[in-house]
């Protein structure tokens, strides 16, 4: 095994501490110039590690006692010593002891005295030496908290929300769990950002949408932003079980012999119907984004099949609809952290960003485009605006082929009549769909462009209305965007989802003899396709009208249903075909209803609204002209379907 330190991680400080003290001490008139970069002047080994227990004002296990939740800090022993005051950074996680952290699963661990050794990931021993406290707090109901886990409801995003507010002097800690005796948080600033993946960064965002005072920015990777929309879509489930399995899963022994109640609530207000309760509005984050104060730096895999990318196109529009500031990445992966797929640079744009938004510094990342996408296996482009300023929804309409259930995609001339007829068949995928799309085949109904003979941009989130007539009582439908042509992509079906982990490792920050700064290298996995679905949505054809209550369908009556589709950013190149596809269940992506209906779709009242960058004419210049095909092979090939795995939001 290699280890490495990169050019951005710890240096020693003997040899930086001049430098570095000139640029993050001296004044303007002094320096002449304000500091630009915190650096790592401050000993990660001396560092103080404490825990303190916030008071939630909640008693979430019924034991009669407020709930306190256990807050881990390490923080630079030297600007207390002088008086100075430094901001948190912050990660509250539900996984700290049952499950880890990170692409190895790292644990928080403790001395004989309760403090803590090793911080999972890399986040204190970069940002430690550099003038932040770290904060992992245990939300309720896990580890060393009190409480118990609701799973994105109010006792979740009041576990992180009541240590921001202790870190700005409106909440009560106490030095121990049972104790009296009080922890204040006079060596901070109060000003707090909190970042994390999966279940982790769904509490920033969470906490976000609640206003609190003092949270200055939030860096949500692959997170979620409607529990409805990690359980269902549009009444479809996508999963074959409910909140109450992953608070269980999650929960401290300690919780679980307390918590019987918040899991009988759990059960009771999530039925499998699909049906929207008031639980799922609780845990709506995205209606209280007009509350949201802190900047938002949104990171996810654009082929994230576990939190999919519903979460960030809604979290985002709605964002942008209040002015929030932001900030986009967006990769080829499925849920996977940046740390792992663009380490190098994640970590310098994550210091640029935490040192504008927590210290102030102007160091220009403001000014940055505002997106990063990938557009093959760590090749990446930049964007201005996300989706581009340019960027119109375009209504594409299906029309008939000459062959039954192989047909048309365009603007409107020569399309839009007649119908078309699939069977659910859930043994098959959108894999098995778009491998067959130019073969008549029962299971589904494909409408195809010519081939391209520019580049087409789709930036963003697409809907797919139709109109169908089911043969029973129950029906679920799919919709996927599909881009036909031979390429090379990384394989985010496989079970690491687009990464391979080497043995080699690179550092970044300081290191204990507890706690190591360094990491092992990823790479990314790739594979050759002759298809890639790069934009899909569901939907329980029982709640055409609401997705508050399904109902009955009565057979031979037309219903219209409109899907919401995965935002994405993706570009079918020239001599590819973009295609849709309009099928049953989507295998191990939805589960099949309880009948195997017949589906005849009315092409008259279906349509697909594409968010295409030019727009329209964009759309009608692609597909002018005679462009040959790229050249395929016969026998098509390429991702497997994704594996059946009883997900968990953190990547397991």
């Amino acid at each position: 095994m290699r280890i490495t330190t990169p050019l951005r991680a710890f240096r020693p400080l003997a040899a930086a501490a001049a430098a570095a003290l000139l640029a993050v001490f001296l004044t303007p008139s002094a320096a002449h110039s304000a500091p630009r970069e915190s650096r790592p002047v401050y000993s990660y080994e001396n560092a103080i590690r404490e825990s303190v227990w916030v008071d939630t004002g909640l008693d979430g296990d019924g034991d009669g006692k407020s709930d306190r939740v256990a807050a881990d800090i390490v923080r630079p022993r030297e600007p207390a010593a002088q008086g100075r005051k430094v901001p948190v950074i912050m990660d509250a996680s539900p996984y700290y002891s049952c499950c880890g952290r990170g692409n190895e699963s790292q644990k928080k661990t403790y001395d004989a005295g309760g403090h803590v050794v090793q911080m999972p990931l890399f986040y204190d021993n970069y940002f430690v030496p550099r003038g932040y406290a770290f904060v992992g707090v245990d939300l309720a109901g896990t580890d060393r908290s009190d409480g118990c886990v609701d799973v994105g409801g109010r006792s979740d995003i009041q576990s992180a929300k009541a240590v921001i507010d202790w870190l700005n002097g409106r909440a009560r800690a106490y030095t121990t769990r049972t104790g009296t005796r009080p922890a204040t948080a006079t060596w901070t600033n109060g000003a707090t950002g909190m970042i994390g993946k999966s279940w982790d960064g769904t509490i920033a965002n969470g906490v976000a949408a609640t206003g609190v005072k003092g949270l200055k920015t939030i860096v949500p990777i692959s997170a979620v932003s409607s529990w409805y929309d990690y359980y269902f879509a549009k009444g479809a489930p996508l999963y074959d079980s409910g909140p109450d399995w992953l608070s269980d899963y999650v929960e401290s022994p300690d919780a679980r012999a307390k918590c019987a109640a918040v899991q009988r609530k759990l059960v009771d207000g999530a039925p499998r119907n699909g049906d929207w309760t008031p639980l799922w509005t609780e845990r709506d984050y995205v209606k209280d984004a007009g509350k949201v104060r802190a900047s938002v730096f949104l990171v996810h895999g654009m082929q994230d099949l576990n939190v999919r990318t519903k979460h960030l196109g809604q979290w985002w529009n709605a964002l942008a609809q209040h002015g929030v500031k932001r900030k986009i990445w967006l990769s080829q992966t499925g849920h996977v952290d940046p740390f792992d797929y663009r380490r190098a640079q994640w970590v310098d744009t994550l210091h640029r960003w935490f040192d504008h938004e927590l210290l102030g510094y102007r160091n220009g990342v403001d000014r940055e485009p505002m997106a990063d996408i990938e557009r093959h296996p760590d090749q990446w482009v930049t964007s201005t605006a996300w989706p581009p300023r340019d960027t119109a929804t375009t209504t594409l309409r299906p029309g008939h082929g000459d062959r039954a259930g192989v047909g048309t995609l365009g603007l409107g001339s020569g399309t839009g009549t007649g119908t078309e007829t699939f069977t659910d068949d859930p043994r098959l995928s959108e894999t098995d769909w778009a491998a067959h799309i130019d073969r008549s085949t029962p299971d589904k109904a494909g409408f195809v462009t010519p081939p391209l003979s520019k580049d087409l941009r789709i930036s963003g989130s697409s809907t797919v209305t139709v109109t169908v007539t089911p043969t029973t009582s129950s029906a679920h439908l799919s919709a996927v965007l599909v881009d036909l042509g031979p390429d090379t992509i990384r394989d985010y079906a496989d079970s690491a989802e687009g990464i391979t982990t080497l043995t080699d490792r690179t550092c970044w920050g300081a290191s204990t003899a507890g706690d190591s700064a360094c990491f092992k290298v990823t790479q990314a996995k790739k594979t050759d396709v002759t298809s890639t679905v790069f934009s899909r949505g569901w939907a329980d054809l029982g709640h055409y009208a609401s997705d508050a209550k399904g109902v009955p369908l009565t057979p031979g009556k037309p219903y219209t249903i409109t899907l919401d589709l995965a935002a994405t950013d993706h570009v079918v190149p020239k001599g590819h075909r973009l295609a849709l596809i309009v099928a049953g269940t989507d295998k191990d992506l939805i589960d099949p209803p309880s009948t195997t209906p017949t589906l005849t779709v009315d092409l008259s009242r279906t349509a697909a609204r594409v968010p295409l960058v030019g727009g329209a004419a964009a759309f009608a210049g692609a597909t002018s002209g005679a462009t040959p095909a790229t050249a395929a092979p016969t026998t098509p090939y390429g991702l497997r379907s994704p594996h059946r795995v009883h997900r968990i939001p953190d990547g397991s």
